[in-house]
């Protein structure tokens, strides 16, 4: 799945599109890839000099990766917006420098009452650089 496939999917658009291409899509897992932009904005001003993908970001590849899976999962978009409602648990184990290859993975762990219970594990060339815990519910948006 590329970039257009995947905006299909879901409301993420570049420069805030943190997933390139889905390798594998099921109804409860999904792993993507993000090539990490040595050009991308946030570094010149994220540890100038020794700069590093902040974590945040590489959470939010696991989020949008997540929103991809229950987009998959419900079979439209129009089921509404994913929107994280909550971080159990987020473990940075390893810094990510420009021009790297993120592996995301995530997993549908619980459905329940509409909330979409979800772990993600990103890699780098086979060792763990986050791991988090999330939650999401579908939200219909008001437009304007």
């Amino acid at each position: 799945m590329n970039q257009e496939q995947i905006c299909a999917l879901i409301p993420h658009r570049p420069p805030f599109l943190y997933v390139d291409r889905v390798v594998e899509l099921s109804k409860d897992r999904v792993l993507a890839v993000k090539n990490v932009d040595p050009e991308a904005e946030f570094f010149a001003g994220h540890y100038p000099g020794n700069a590093v993908m902040p974590g945040v970001l590489i959470c939010e590849c696991a989020f949008q990766a997540g929103a991809l899976l229950l987009a998959n999962r419900l079979g439209s978009s129009s089921a509404g917006t994913p929107v994280l409602t909550r971080i159990k648990s987020a473990k940075f184990k390893h810094i990510v420098r420009p021009g790297t290859t993120l592996n995301i993975n995530v997993s549908l762990d619980e459905e329940l009452g509409g909330a979409y219970f979800m772990t993600g594990r990103v890699t780098v060339d086979g060792k763990v650089v986050v791991r988090v815990e999330f939650a999401c519910t579908l939200i219909e948006l008001e437009e304007g």
